[in-house]
């Protein structure tokens, strides 16, 4: 039987979980792939940090570099992370010389995707990263082979599992936003710097990826992104007693020949599906015709559901499929227009924190009335013993720029106690 010589480069939680399992089922996937996964080298940061593994000190590479320009190196895992530095030239240096990728790294193929997918294609070998988006969720492969017949007109969902175990317990544990964040970390659901995941830019590179695989387009930068940070429990509270859940949402949609992308904290109905989704599960909804609405869920992170999705991408290539990276050859790739959301339509939960006095209510409106957004809703809970007032606007429809508008010009108004919010309102 044939065999493919691989190197794990990068051997953290995930490379050493990768590793283990690839000894321990070399026969089965063997079996199933008439060829043998053979790890042949690794290389990590720190050799002596004390692994659950053990490693034959033959396989260690003095360089992680030396991986592709290795004669026998057939594939190479890069496990580094991150968009520059040893992985940026790990990745390129492979791919030029002719060696297969298999990554898990979202922030480095949504930055150099591209770039990276014409070398892949020049050279004839693969670029495989499923486990770069929602973990052990098979959603790229899903749309590269699954869902090939279908013209994609719109995918969304939940693609960050620490804003979403937040945001669950915020509303199930009834407690603040920071008490939630240290239980995150403790339970190791967030890192100790978390802001990626917590301002919105995991799931933008996520976002902009699936987009670029949805409409056979380029990877494009214009994305609107808002995170979690601002979002407290009487957010939560008043998206209850509206009938809402607050989940941090990316979209990218295909309208009229134009892509919107768009990543923010959304109210969706209690009743919809991915108000179902708790914890720090993912879930992807993708739009398409003929197949109508596909939805498919699962862990989006940790070691064993990256491990399934890596595992899945070196499969494929132990089979002998040279397929382009994005779905389509470089050549057939569009530039798309992209457009941001200001001319957009949405309806809106706009908070007002205010004074409670005489006059308020009736200036904040007339700001509704003068930028032409119709109220749909009000709700005005005031507190006699601070002398203040929480104000909640439910609006019909309206322009994205009418309503950050209005934010601004009350922002500006002196009975204001702390800095206004929307949350946009998708109520499909």
């Amino acid at each position: 039987m044939k065999k493919l010589n691989i190197a794990i480069i990068g051997l953290g939680n995930i490379g050493s979980y990768l590793y283990k399992y690839l000894q321990i089922n070399k026969k089965k996937l063997s079996k199933k792939n008439n060829c043998i996964p053979n790890v042949i080298y690794v290389s990590a940061k720190n050799k002596n940090k004390k692994r659950k593994i053990k490693i034959n000190k033959k396989k260690w590479l003095r360089s992680y570099l030396n991986a592709t320009k290795l004669k026998e190196v057939d594939v190479i895992v890069e496990l580094i992370g991150g968009a520059e530095g040893a992985a940026k030239k790990l990745v390129f240096s492979a791919l030029k010389n002719k060696k297969h990728v298999v990554t898990a790294n979202k922030a480095l193929i949504a930055k150099y995707g591209d770039q990276l997918a014409k070398i892949a294609e020049k050279n004839n070998v693969n670029l495989e990263f499923e486990a770069s988006v929602c973990g052990g969720v098979p959603v790229i492969r899903s749309l590269k082979e699954g869902l090939i017949a279908n013209k994609i007109l719109k995918v969304h969902g939940i693609f960050n599992g620490t804003s979403n175990y937040i945001l669950s317990s915020m509303d199930k544990q009834n407690k603040n936003f920071k008490e939630v964040l240290d239980t995150a970390k403790k339970l190791g659901y967030a890192e100790s710097n978390s802001s990626a995941d917590l301002n919105g830019d995991d799931v933008s590179a996520k976002l902009k990826i699936l987009s670029s695989l949805c409409f056979n387009s380029f990877l494009n930068s214009n994305i609107h992104v808002e995170g979690i940070n601002n979002i407290d429990k009487d957010d939560i509270e008043n998206a209850n007693k509206l009938g809402y859940k607050i989940k941090l949402l990316g979209y990218a949609e295909l309208l009229n020949n134009i892509i919107y992308q768009r990543v923010h904290p959304t109210l969706i109905k209690k009743s919809s599906y991915v108000a179902s989704i708790d914890g720090v599960l993912n879930a992807v909804i993708i739009n398409g015709l003929p197949v109508g609405q596909s939805i498919i869920q699962g862990e989006g992170a940790g070691p064993a559901a990256t491990t399934s999705a890596l595992v899945s991408d070196i499969s494929s290539i132990l089979r002998g499929n040279i397929k382009f990276p994005f779905s389509i050859s470089n050549k057939e790739r569009k530039n798309l227009i992209f457009k941001d959301i200001s001319n957009r339509s949405f309806s809106g939960y706009l908070r007002f924190e205010v004074k409670d006095k005489s006059g308020v209510l009736s200036n904040i409106t007339s700001i509704f009335s003068t930028q032409n957004v119709s109220i749909k809703r009000l709700i005005q809970n005031p507190n006699k013993n601070k002398g203040s007032s929480s104000i909640v606007i439910i609006t019909h429809e309206s322009k994205d720029k009418d309503l950050n508008k209005i934010i601004k010009v009350v922002n500006n108004k002196t009975y204001v106690l702390k800095k206004p919010k929307l949350i946009r309102i998708d109520d499909n």
